[in-house]
């Protein structure tokens, strides 16, 4: 069933894999997003935090279960293809392109606000233009210097997050630092300033539109199968660690944060990290913490292209994009979609330029809708794949959701609760109104260029995309 992606090399090891994920995941949703998800519900995000990462550890769980057994380029793509059809594997694959796009404009965003920390008076779109430019060069190269790049930079900012869960302890057993107008630090921040949960439970949903953002682009796991030396070896390994990691460093970490500033305090102007340590009076902590969610903003930026590019790779082969995205270059490399992303990218530039104020929250919220239309229909290809599987294929599966049926099914009820959030909330509405038109405007690019047609042999054949 395994099948040799056509031009890519398998040079990614586990602890590639491992840390892209993380590398993706852990970025602008933790180091800058969680401000807004922590106004939201206040100390109760952490809650959120963990209903989220349990439904997204299904999610990969299913994304693994499938990978495994037929690991391809554009992976969650193909699946959907075979497994719904080939309308659901063009919206599918479409989708999550258009999700890193977006994904990497609130992380160019967010670079030019860190910037900003050391640069005031500089204007953002100036970063942001200049860190599109870097990050598409490095993203030429080929693809195990790509992933030995990725490796060092998520693993600067794992350790800076471990450092700072150990220095906010420190702070607060030995009383380093004082908040803002005196108020201590300690844990009982989290229950002090109007209970754990000061907005109820109306503000731990409310958080929800942000958590589910932070945890996005955790499926890159996925994409890298086409791409990973021992697919049947090193994708479970990636799935069964990366997610526990992940969801212990949001919620450690987020713990410390509002344990060591009062929750209300934390406000949305640059990385609350940076912002908490700046007003403790550790001016130092704060500067190098500023090094890190700027080198963990590229990190993410970097894994975002990666992998929109071999997603665009992936529908080239079934002919659902245009078949320019299937070139590569000599070091295994689809170095047009590299160009096109970064072409993309430079919407951020005007978008900074036009609104430098509002643009992080809009960003965030239409991000959120193309994450979990992804994670839901992953979800759903799986469960379809398995159904039509015999008792002896089900058997022989090498790494099979746990708890089948039923863990899946809460899965997929969890991801359109999601998108009931987004439709009852104000704030976040134009997110679902944003998506429901780009879903329509690729049902409509199926049905009149991409439409698959009865070959001569009678067999079903894809039209070819446009070049």
């Amino acid at each position: 069933m395994q099948q040799q992606s056509q031009g890519l090399q398998r040079s990614l090891g586990a602890r590639h894999i491992r840390f892209m994920a993380l590398g993706s995941a852990i970025g602008t949703g933790l180091f800058y997003g969680s401000a807004s998800a922590i106004q939201a519900a206040g100390p109760a995000v952490l809650v959120a935090y963990l209903i989220g990462g349990a439904a997204v550890y299904m999610v990969m769980r299913a994304l693994g279960e499938m990978a495994v057994r037929n690991p391809v380029a554009g992976s969650f793509g193909q699946y959907a293809n075979t497994a719904l059809g080939p309308l659901a594997g063009f919206l599918l694959g479409w989708t999550y392109t258009f999700e890193m796009v977006i994904v990497c404009l609130a992380d160019v965003t967010a670079f030019g606000i860190y910037m900003g920390f050391w640069f005031p008076d500089v204007p953002r779109w100036i970063w942001v233009l200049g860190i599109v430019f870097l990050i598409g060069g490095l993203n030429l190269l080929s693809v195990k210097v790509f992933g030995e790049l990725e490796f060092w930079l998520s693993l600067l900012k794992v350790g800076a997050i471990v450092a700072m869960i150990g220095g906010g302890v420190a702070i607060m057993l030995f009383g380093v630092g004082m908040a803002d107008g005196g108020a201590a630090t300690g844990i009982h921040n989290l229950w002090a300033h109007g209970g754990f949960m000061p907005n109820g439970v109306a503000g731990v949903i409310a958080s929800f539109a942000v958590v589910m953002f932070a945890f996005g682009g955790i499926e890159i796991i996925g994409i890298t199968a086409g791409e990973a030396r021992d697919p049947q070896r090193v994708i479970p390994r990636a799935v069964n660690a990366v997610p526990l990691r992940i969801l212990l460093f949001y919620v450690l970490t987020l713990g410390v944060l509002m344990s060591l500033y009062p929750w209300h305090r934390v406000g949305s102007e640059g990385s609350p990290f940076v912002q908490i340590f700046s007003r403790l009076g550790i001016g130092s902590a704060a500067a190098v913490l500023n090094v890190v969610v700027i080198s963990a903003a590229v990190s993410a930026i970097n894994s975002d292209i990666f992998g929109a590019g071999r997603m665009l790779y992936g529908m080239a082969v079934l002919r659902h994009a245009p078949r320019a995205f299937g070139r590569v270059s000599r070091n295994g490399v689809p170095w047009m979609t590299v160009v096109v992303m970064a072409l993309a990218l430079l919407a951020g530039v005007v978008l900074n330029y036009v609104m430098p104020e509002d643009v992080f929250v809009l960003i965030a919220s239409i991000a959120t809708f193309a994450t979990v239309w992804v994670w839901l229909m992953i979800l759903l290809s799986q469960f379809a794949m398995r159904r039509r599987m015999s008792r002896a294929e089900a058997a022989a599966l090498q790494f099979p959701v746990p708890f089948w049926p039923l863990a899946p099914l809460a899965a997929i009820g969890f991801m359109l609760f999601i998108f009931g959030v987004l439709g009852w909330f104000p704030q976040t509405r134009a997110a679902l109104v944003v998506g429901a038109a780009w879903l329509a405007l690729l049902v409509a690019a199926w049905w009149l260029w991409v439409r698959p047609r009865r070959d001569p042999r009678g067999g079903a054949a894809p039209a070819l995309a446009p070049d």
